[in-house]
């Protein structure tokens, strides 16, 4: 079993951040918080201080995603787990870990490059958390939500996160249906808590810098991701999905497009799942109804990378 707990932040580079500032502030509703960067924005959904930063830069990446554990002795176990397996760890100075909101930090790059923040004692905000719109988010003891990670070499990648990290395999999509030729290619759902998964894993083609596929919000009412999606639009942000409920973990979302690139999905109702029952599933379609694609932009993860000269 995995001594990650759930997904404790997101910290991501935009050229825009001020785009940003109004899908996820006026359009899905999260709350301004505050943190070390005056020229950033730090965004609240809970008792800590920022889930989701996102901080200016003259290109569109990730910059870490942040895994909490346990104490500090389950972060010893991660640390000396991750470098048995021939993957460098760094271990944070105080002031690093300060300004990450967390008592220790442990970073290391996982095998698709992407920036990996292991941490423990995440500082809080106990000051009531007044959103724009009076929305309640889902976090608690199933984490911030889910990402989905673009990757190149998938083997190594899946590889890492499950027989190194621990994570739980909870299913997969087989790309093309059951009709694709080989090699058949997956897109494999993990798990480490109660959510159905909080990581995801996407076959793409190498890229330029670490990316992202999509980040998932979830909120506790269906009216919530209505009344989102009514502001999204209004706003003139691009729909990647329309609503609709997938099939694995029930989640009733919409989808759309962040500066950047890359798809934020908000949505209600996510199943919890029961580890003593659980089985890993193969699913033949992404939604029981709704989630229509068709209108949607290529991810920049999915895009041709500019040529090297």
């Amino acid at each position: 079993m995995t001594d990650i707990r759930g997904l404790g932040y997101l910290r991501i580079q935009t050229t825009d951040i001020a785009r940003w500032r109004e899908l996820v502030v006026d359009g899905l509703g999260m709350a301004v918080g505050n943190g070390p960067e005056s020229d950033g924005l730090y965004l609240r959904i809970d008792e800590r201080r920022a889930r989701l930063i996102v901080l200016p830069g003259d290109t569109d990446k990730a910059l870490a995603v942040g895994w909490e554990v346990r104490d500090q002795f389950a972060l010893q176990r991660v640390r000396e787990t991750v470098e048995k397996a021939g993957i460098q760890v760094e271990l944070l100075s105080e002031a690093e870990a300060t300004y990450r909101d967390a008592e220790q930090v442990i970073a290391f790059d996982d095998p698709a490059g992407t920036r990996v923040e292991v941490f423990f004692g995440p500082v809080l905000d106990h000051s009531p958390i007044v959103t724009p719109f009076g929305g309640r988010f889902h976090t608690g003891e199933e984490g911030l939500g889910h990402v989905v990670l673009p990757v190149a070499n998938f083997d190594a990648e899946y590889a890492f996160y499950t027989e190194v990290l621990g994570f739980l395999p909870r299913g997969a999509v087989r790309l093309g249906g059951l009709s694709a030729p080989p090699p058949v290619r997956r897109v494999r759902f993990l798990g480490v808590n109660r959510r159905h998964h909080s990581l995801a894993l996407c076959p793409a083609p190498p890229g330029a810098a670490p990316g992202l596929v999509h980040l998932m919000l979830e909120v506790d009412t269906l009216d919530a991701v209505g009344q989102a999606l009514d502001r999204v639009r209004t706003l003139g942000f691009s729909i990647s999905s329309t609503l609709g409920r997938h099939t694995n973990d029930k989640m009733v979302s919409f989808y759309v497009r962040a500066p950047g690139g890359w798809d934020l999905e908000f949505g209600t109702e996510g199943m919890l799942v029961d580890e003593t029952f659980y089985t890993a599933e193969e699913i033949t379609a992404d939604s029981y109804w709704g989630h229509d694609w068709s209108e949607s932009e290529p991810l920049a993860a999915f895009s041709p990378q500019p040529s090297k000269s």
